[in-house]
């Protein structure tokens, strides 16, 4: 049976292997661009210069900003002569490593003792 100090052990590795999608999902811009293609609702891809006409970025920072979703295991991206397509990971492989890895710290935050004194609740 896994101890206290082992289960955090492991929760610490986890969120290391987590941390290229908690980078991506930090940036505000980041956020905006998944809305906006989520949006667009097409499920064969989108192109950088769609994106760009939807937002305020330029498309050196799209391009930039997918190429940061894509590393991160949120985006695949499909190549068709000289166009990318960006397109969600179906599999959502790292967003599920991240559930697992934020289901598991709150599973061991419930079992530490609560230290908040009666008197300053």
């Amino acid at each position: 049976m896994n101890t206290l100090e082992d289960e955090i052990s492991q929760l610490s590795q986890d969120f290391v292997e987590c941390q290229k999608i908690l980078t991506a999902l930090g940036d505000t811009n980041r956020q905006y661009l998944i809305l906006e293609m989520m949006k667009i609702e097409n499920c064969s891809g989108v192109r950088v210069v769609e994106i760009t006409e939807r937002t305020h970025l330029s498309r050196p920072a799209v391009s930039h900003h997918l190429q940061i979703l894509k590393d991160a295991g949120i985006l695949k991206m499909r190549r068709e002569g000289t166009k990318n397509y960006y397109y969600f990971d179906r599999e959502q492989s790292a967003i599920q490593r991240l559930i697992d890895a934020l289901t598991k710290a709150k599973a061991i935050t419930s079992m530490l003792p609560d230290d908040i004194d009666s008197d300053e609740a």
